[in-house]
C-alpha cells in the first residue's frame, strides 16, 4: 500500500527486460513498513475467509503480499511487497514481479496469500533463487464453496492460494508467471 503508484508507472515506462529487476529495490518498502501492511492484510483475509485462521496456522509457512498493484496500456505489469511468515513470525521479505502483453488499459490492487501447507513445499521455495508460479511450484487458488465456506479436510495440495481484493475473493485470476524474489531488509 505505500508503494508510489507513480514509482510503479516509472516501472512500466522501462521496457521489460532486466532492468526493471535492479530498479525494484530502490522503491521497497521497510521492514516494519511491510510488516504492517502484512499484520492489516491478514486481518482483512481472516474477515473474509471464516477458515483463513485455521489454514493459516496449520501452514508451515504463510507468503502475504498485501498490495500488489497491476497496471497497464498494452504492455502491462504488476508488483508488490510482502513477508513470508512461519509460525505466526516473519522469516523473510519478499517482491512479485510479473509483466504481460495484450488488451489492457487501467491499474488495480489486489492482495495476494500463498501457504505453503508442507515443510516441503516450503523448503523448495527457500532454496530457490528467484520462484515463478506455474514453474517452480504449481499454486492452487482457492474459491469459496456453496454457502460462503472453504472445506479445509479436502485441501490437500502442497501449495495454496488466495487472491483478495476489497470485495472479497476474486474468481477467474492466475498466479502463474509471477516472479518472487527475495529482498535483503
Amino acid at each position: 500500500m505505500r508503494i508510489k503508484l507513480a514509482c510503479f508507472a516509472l516501472l512500466l515506462a522501462i521496457p521489460f527486460t532486466a532492468v526493471p529487476l535492479a530498479v525494484t529495490p530502490a522503491v521497497a518498502a521497510s521492514a516494519v513498513e511491510i510488516d504492517a501492511d502484512v499484520n492489516a492484510a491478514l486481518k482483512r483475509f481472516f474477515h473474509t475467509v471464516p477458515e483463513g485462521p485455521e489454514l493459516y496456522y496449520r501452514a508451515a509457512g504463510v507468503l502475504i503480499f498485501p498490495s500488489v498493484i497491476k497496471a497497464g496500456i498494452g504492455i502491462g505489469g504488476e508488483y508488490g511487497e510482502g513477508a513470508l511468515r512461519a509460525r505466526g513470525r516473519t522469516i523473510g521479505y519478499y517482491n512479485t514481479v510479473s509483466a504481460s502483453i495484450g488488451f489492457q488499459f487501467g491499474a488495480q490492487s489486489r492482495s495476494v496469500i500463498i501457504m505453503f501447507m508442507t515443510d516441503r513445499a516450503l523448503r523448495e521455495f527457500q532454496r530457490s533463487n528467484g520462484w515463478e508460479a506455474g514453474v517452480d511450484g504449481s499454486v492452487t487458488l482457492i474459491k469459496i464453496g456453496a454457502g460462503g465456506t472453504i472445506d479445509t479436510n479436502n485441501i490437500r495440495d502442497p501449495i495454496i492460494g488466495f487472491v483478495f481484493g476489497a470485495k472479497g475473493l476474486m474468481y477467474n485470476l492466475t498466479l502463474e508467471g509471477s516472479k518472487i524474489s527475495r529482498l535483503r531488509k
